[in-house]
């Protein structure tokens, strides 16, 4: 009888750490004050001419995305396009990336399907990560932002990189799996899988868009 007791106890006392662990993760999004940055929706990678591998898996996600910002909008939460802007002879491109979203063109402006607003920041950015040297973490501490969802293309390089970065500059980050895409539904649940629940866990998270709706609270 001894046994069966402090086998339930030790159930017990594990449910309720369990419980404590999940409200604790659970308060620190709902008391947070979130941005929602779109990563990279440009016309260059949805142009049917240039025959990317990505293209029709981020134009999947542009419906999910305009969910995710029109609730963001509608919350009086920011709503931030970082977009690849790189110069004809970059760096990048002495590899094997073709010249692609040049800064200035119409093939590094945001899709006209997203809807871009007035009120919506655009920062063009000259590197992978939304946060490289584009001001970015300036603008979130004025908003007092505290916690970065991350969307768009493509998963395992400017949608990660900005993700990993928000941490760095002291921000939990979320990558919406459902509004982002790679080159391949392979590649895309396979950078998932590797972030789903690292070290960094809560500070970096996978989540899906009404599972992160759930989690700030909005319906």
């Amino acid at each position: 009888m001894l046994s069966i007791w402090k086998k339930w106890s030790t159930k017990g006392t594990l449910f309720a750490k369990k419980s404590i662990y999940k409200e604790k993760i659970f308060g620190m999004i709902t008391k947070s004050n979130p941005a929602i940055l779109i990563i990279d929706m440009v016309k260059d990678y949805f142009d049917p001419r240039r025959n990317l591998k990505i293209t029709p898996y981020a134009r999947a996600i542009i419906d999910p995305i305009k969910n995710l910002t029109r609730k963001f909008r509608t919350n009086g939460w920011p709503v931030i396009f970082a977009t690849d802007s790189f110069k004809e002879d970059d760096f990048i491109f002495s590899a094997r990336m073709k010249p692609e979203s040049l800064e200035g063109t119409e093939g590094a402006q945001v899709i006209d399907e997203l809807e871009r607003k007035p009120e919506d920041l655009w920062l063009p950015k000259p590197r992978f990560s939304a946060f490289f040297q584009t001001g970015l973490t300036k603008y979130l501490k004025e908003k007092n932002v505290t916690i970065c969802a991350v969307a768009g293309i493509a998963t395992p390089f400017c949608v990660l990189t900005t993700a990993l970065d928000a941490v760095c500059y002291d921000f939990r980050s979320v990558i919406v799996s459902d509004c982002s895409a790679a080159a391949s539904e392979e590649i895309h649940k396979e950078t998932l899988h590797l972030y789903t629940k690292t070290a960094l866990y809560p500070l970096l998270q996978v989540s899906a868009s009404s599972k992160l709706f759930s989690d700030l609270g909005v319906d």
